[in-house]
């Protein structure tokens, strides 16, 4: 019985120490072993051994990135104004060795370094320029960072500015001046819109009388035109007439008459001068041509002379 107990201690102590030597390593994660209070070797992802009584494996440490939220800090400007600023930081563990024995509370540190950096690059900035370059300040200070803690195995991915309190007086002013700057933009809008309003009315007043003076001008001559034509077609006209009647070879009598017409329309003017053509002076060769032309007329007419 007594050797059938020891060899059961036995068995459960080899079970014990064999199940303490097998370390299963997880995903993203990595283990530090020490060998009698020094540092053996990094296990990776996966299965190990490691030697019972003599090796020790510490805590697992993640290596997936992790996010840090700080709380607010004071942090005094340039010209002198003493806000708050809370940062975001975004690192991870790349050396589970340096991570395990470069500093004391890793977190921490990194806490108190983002502050101090933070102060020293605001304290170079006014308050404006604080506001308004962010990516600037989270620039200078991922760089800062990601320099400062490559000896404890981190590795600094991003700082964010994650909020920005200035004083509630200074909040008021800068209210007012974003306020009173709105209302100027809304002016100058208000003004240039007015001016482009006057431009258009003015620019279409302008087209209204081009137009008017081209119809104008074009009926001015068209008319023009017409009375042109109209003179050329009576000209042509005379002309025509005229040519007819030296084709036709009209007597003396016939020419004489035609001056005659001529006279009593020139008479019916009103002239107070009439010129008479030599040719119809003599009024009684007149008439004697008249008969001859006309024939005898069946209504007699008297003529008395004078």
């Amino acid at each position: 019985m007594v050797w059938i107990i020891i060899t059961v201690v036995l068995v459960v102590v080899l079970l014990i120490v064999l199940a303490t030597s097998i370390r299963v390593v997880r995903q993203a994660t990595a283990v530090v072993v020490e060998r009698l209070g020094k540092y053996s070797k990094t296990l990776d992802t996966g299965i190990h051994f490691i030697l019972p009584l003599f090796e020790k494996s510490l805590p697992s440490i993640s290596l997936k990135e992790r996010v840090a939220d700080f709380k607010p800090q004071p942090v005094i400007t340039k010209d002198n104004v003493t806000m708050q600023i809370d940062t975001v930081v975004y690192f991870q563990v790349t050396d589970a060795k340096l991570f395990t024995y470069g500093v004391e509370r890793p977190i921490n540190a990194i806490e108190n370094l983002t502050a101090t950096t933070l102060r020293n690059i605001v304290g170079e900035l006014e308050l404006d320029e604080t506001l308004t370059s962010r990516d600037t300040v989270n620039a200078k200070m991922r760089n800062i960072l990601d320099e400062a803690t490559d000896p404890w195995g981190i590795k600094i991915n991003r700082v964010e500015l994650k909020n920005i309190l200035p004083p509630k007086d200074i909040q008021e002013a800068m209210e007012k001046q974003m306020r009173a700057e709105r209302e100027r933009r809304e002016q100058i809008l208000r003004a240039e819109g007015e001016k482009k309003s006057k431009v258009l009315i003015a620019e279409g007043e302008k087209e209204a009388v081009v137009l008017q003076a081209e119809a104008e001008k074009a009926r001015v001559e068209l008319a023009a035109q017409a009375e042109k034509t109209k003179l050329i077609a009576e000209a042509e006209g005379a002309a025509k007439a005229i040519e007819l009647v030296n084709k036709a070879n009209p007597s003396a009598a016939y020419v004489t008459l035609q001056g005659y017409e001529a006279l009593k329309t020139l008479a019916d003017g009103n002239s107070t001068k009439i010129i008479v053509p030599s040719e119809i002076q003599n009024v009684a060769g007149l008439l004697t041509s008249l008969k001859e032309t006309i024939g005898d007329d069946p209504k007699k007419k008297t003529v008395k002379k004078n």
